[in-house]
Protein backbone atom coordinates (compact mmCIF):
# COMPACT_ATOMS: atom_id res chain seq x y z
CA UNK A 1 0.00 0.00 0.00
CA UNK A 2 1.30 3.85 -1.08
CA UNK A 3 0.36 6.94 1.05
CA UNK A 4 0.79 9.88 -0.91
CA UNK A 5 0.59 13.00 1.70
CA UNK A 6 -0.25 16.46 0.23
CA UNK A 7 0.51 20.12 1.80
CA UNK A 8 -1.78 22.71 0.57
CA UNK A 9 -2.82 26.52 1.67
CA UNK A 10 -6.28 27.74 0.59
CA UNK A 11 -7.26 31.03 0.72
CA UNK A 12 -8.94 31.54 4.20
CA UNK A 13 -12.02 33.30 2.39
CA UNK A 14 -12.04 30.31 -0.16
CA UNK A 15 -12.57 27.67 2.70
CA UNK A 16 -16.14 26.90 2.40
CA UNK A 17 -16.70 27.29 -1.58
CA UNK A 18 -13.48 24.98 -1.68
CA UNK A 19 -15.42 22.32 0.40
CA UNK A 20 -18.67 22.42 -1.53
CA UNK A 21 -16.17 21.72 -4.79
CA UNK A 22 -14.70 18.94 -3.31
CA UNK A 23 -17.59 17.21 -3.25
CA UNK A 24 -18.66 18.14 -6.16
CA UNK A 25 -15.13 15.92 -7.00
CA UNK A 26 -15.84 13.16 -4.53
CA UNK A 27 -17.37 10.55 -7.49
CA UNK A 28 -14.17 11.39 -9.75
CA UNK A 29 -11.52 11.22 -6.83
CA UNK A 30 -12.82 7.51 -5.14
CA UNK A 31 -12.99 6.31 -8.49
CA UNK A 32 -9.28 6.64 -9.81
CA UNK A 33 -7.65 3.28 -9.72
CA UNK A 34 -6.40 1.72 -6.70
CA UNK A 35 -7.68 4.08 -4.56
CA UNK A 36 -8.50 2.63 -0.84
CA UNK A 37 -8.99 6.29 1.09
CA UNK A 38 -9.34 9.58 1.16
CA UNK A 39 -8.56 11.86 3.78
CA UNK A 40 -8.45 15.97 3.53
CA UNK A 41 -8.18 18.27 6.53
CA UNK A 42 -7.95 21.29 6.73
CA UNK A 43 -7.50 24.39 9.13
CA UNK A 44 -8.88 28.14 9.91
CA UNK A 45 -5.92 29.66 8.11
CA UNK A 46 -6.43 27.56 4.96
CA UNK A 47 -3.45 25.12 5.89
CA UNK A 48 -4.36 21.62 4.84
CA UNK A 49 -3.36 17.97 4.13
CA UNK A 50 -4.11 15.18 2.06
CA UNK A 51 -3.47 11.62 2.65
CA UNK A 52 -4.38 9.06 0.14
CA UNK A 53 -3.97 5.57 0.16
CA UNK A 54 -3.96 3.83 -2.51
CA UNK A 55 -2.90 0.19 -3.62
CA UNK A 56 0.75 0.87 -4.99
CA UNK A 57 3.37 3.50 -6.00
CA UNK A 58 2.83 2.45 -9.30
CA UNK A 59 -0.85 3.02 -9.39
CA UNK A 60 -0.45 6.46 -7.64
CA UNK A 61 2.35 7.36 -10.29
CA UNK A 62 -0.55 6.76 -12.59
CA UNK A 63 -3.07 8.56 -11.14
CA UNK A 64 -0.49 11.98 -11.53
CA UNK A 65 -2.03 13.33 -14.56
CA UNK A 66 -5.44 12.87 -13.01
CA UNK A 67 -4.74 14.02 -9.35
CA UNK A 68 -3.17 17.51 -11.20
CA UNK A 69 -6.16 17.68 -13.10
CA UNK A 70 -8.36 18.03 -10.59
CA UNK A 71 -5.89 20.29 -8.58
CA UNK A 72 -5.84 22.82 -11.39
CA UNK A 73 -10.24 22.85 -10.92
CA UNK A 74 -8.76 24.54 -7.49
CA UNK A 75 -6.34 27.01 -8.59
CA UNK A 76 -8.67 30.03 -7.44
CA UNK A 77 -9.05 28.50 -4.14
CA UNK A 78 -4.89 27.82 -3.62
CA UNK A 79 -2.75 30.60 -2.19
CA UNK A 80 -0.01 28.41 -3.84
CA UNK A 81 0.85 24.91 -5.35
CA UNK A 82 0.60 22.03 -3.30
CA UNK A 83 3.39 19.79 -2.54
CA UNK A 84 2.85 16.04 -2.54
CA UNK A 85 5.24 13.26 -1.24
CA UNK A 86 4.42 9.54 -1.31
CA UNK A 87 5.53 7.38 0.80
CA UNK A 88 5.58 3.26 1.18
CA UNK A 89 2.74 2.20 4.21
CA UNK A 90 4.49 1.11 7.18
CA UNK A 91 1.77 0.31 9.49
CA UNK A 92 -2.20 0.67 8.74
CA UNK A 93 -4.04 0.72 12.01
CA UNK A 94 -7.42 1.30 13.09
CA UNK A 95 -10.01 0.52 15.87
Amino acid sequence: MYARVTHYQLKPESIEQAKADLEKLKPRIMAMPGMIKFINSVNDDGSGCVVSLVESKETSDANAEAVLAMWNEFKDHLKSAPIAKGFEVFADWGN
